[in-house]
C-alpha cells in the first residue's frame, strides 16, 4: 500500500469512527420530555404527554394553564421561558383529568395558587375513588362558578364555564391582550373525543358550549385544544371548532338514524368510522365506539 493509499484509508476509518461515536452519543441523549412553543406577547403552549400546557411569562408575572403528568411536569417547570427560580402566579385546570391535572403536585410548592372551576376539586376525588389506589390528588385552592378574571403582570386572564360538556366542569382560559384561548378537551382537533359521561358530559350541551364559545371569543384569536392529530396539532383557527362542532352534530344525527332504524345496540356499535368526518379516524384508540355507546345512553335517556 503506497503512502497516498494509507492517508486516505487513515481518514476514512477516522470518519467512520468519529461518525459512530457521534450516533452512540445521539443515542446516548434522552428524547426531550415536551416542545415549548412561543407564540405572542410572552404567551405559548407546551406539549407533552397528556394535554397541552399554556403558559406566560412576562417580566412581572407567571401563569400556567394545565399541568399533564408529574415527569413532564418538571420538565416544563425547569425549561419555562425567563422563569428562571420565580414562583407562578396562578396554575389553572381546564378540567379534572389525570393528564391535565396529574402534574399538579410538582406546581404546587411553587405556586401562589391553583384555580379550577367549583366542580373539578369533586370529579377529581370521585376519579381517584374509581381508581381505588388511595392516593389523595392535588386539587385546586381557590375556585370559581362561572368565571374568574384576573389582571396578572402585563396580561388579562380570564376563565369561564359555560355548563357540561366534555365534563361537568370543563374552563375556558383566555389571553385577552395576546389573544389567545385554551380549550382544554373542549376540542379534541380531529380526534373521536373521550366523553366523560359519568364526570357529567353531555353531548347535546357540549355542541351548545362550542357554539357560545364561538360567539364569545375573537374570530381571529389563537386557539389551542387539549389533544390534536398529527397533522393538524393542538393551534388552531375558530373554524375549527365549528368542525369538531359538526362532528359531535353528526354523531347524535347518525345514532338517532339508525335508532329509529330499529338497529340494535351492538349493530350501531360496529361502526369503524363516522361517515362525513374521515379526518378524526385513527386505529388506535379509535374512541368511535365509546362516542357511538354515549349517544345511544344519552338518546335514550332522552326519550325516557
Amino acid at each position: 500500500m503506497n503512502r497516498r493509499s494509507f492517508l486516505q484509508n487513515t481518514a476514512m476509518l477516522g470518519a467512520a469512527g468519529w461518525l459512530a461515536r457521534s450516533s452512540l452519543l445521539a443515542q446516548s441523549q434522552p428524547a426531550p420530555l415536551g416542545v415549548f412553543h412561543p407564540l405572542r406577547r410572552n404567551v405559548g403552549y407546551f406539549t407533552g404527554r397528556g394535554g397541552t400546557i399554556g403558559w406566560m411569562v412576562d417580566p412581572a408575572a407567571l401563569v400556567v394553564v394545565d399541568t399533564q403528568f408529574p415527569a413532564t411536569a418538571a420538565f416544563c417547570l425547569e425549561g419555562l421561558p425567563g422563569r428562571i427560580d420565580r414562583q407562578i402566579d396562578v396554575v389553572l385546570n381546564t378540567h379534572h383529568h389525570g393528564d391535565h391535572t396529574s402534574g399538579n403536585g410538582t406546581f404546587r410548592p411553587v405556586a401562589h395558587t391553583i384555580v379550577a372551576q367549583e366542580n373539578v376539586p369533586g370529579l377529581q376525588l370521585a376519579a381517584a375513588a374509581r381508581e381505588g389506589e388511595g392516593k389523595i390528588p392535588v386539587m385546586a385552592n381557590e375556585t370559581f362558578v362561572k368565571s374568574w378574571r384576573r389582571e396578572i403582570g402585563d396580561e388579562v386572564v380570564t376563565a369561564s364555564y359555560f355548563g357540561a360538556a366534555h365534563t361537568n366542569g370543563d374552563a375556558i382560559v383566555h389571553f385577552e391582550r395576546a389573544n389567545l384561548v385554551h380549550l382544554g378537551d373542549l376540542v379534541f382537533n380531529r380526534l373521536y373525543p373521550y366523553i366523560d359521561a359519568p364526570a357529567g358530559a353531555s353531548i347535546r350541551h357540549w355542541i351548545m358550549v362550542l357554539e357560545e364559545a364561538v360567539k364569545t371569543y375573537p374570530q381571529d384569536a389563537i386557539y389551542i385544544s387539549g389533544h390534536g392529530k398529527e397533522g393538524f396539532g393542538v393551534e388552531f383557527a375558530q373554524d375549527d371548532i365549528l368542525v369538531f362542532r359538526d362532528y359531535l352534530s353528526g354523531l347524535l344525527a347518525h345514532v338517532e338514524r339508525e335508532m329509529a332504524a330499529g338497529k340494535s345496540k351492538d349493530e350501531i356499535l360496529a361502526l369503524d368510522n363516522l361517515p362525513g368526518f374521515p379526518d378524526f379516524h385513527q386505529t388506535l384508540p379509535n374512541r368511535l365506539g365509546m362516542n357511538l355507546g354515549v349517544a345511544i345512553d344519552e338518546l335514550t335517556a332522552a326519550k325516557g
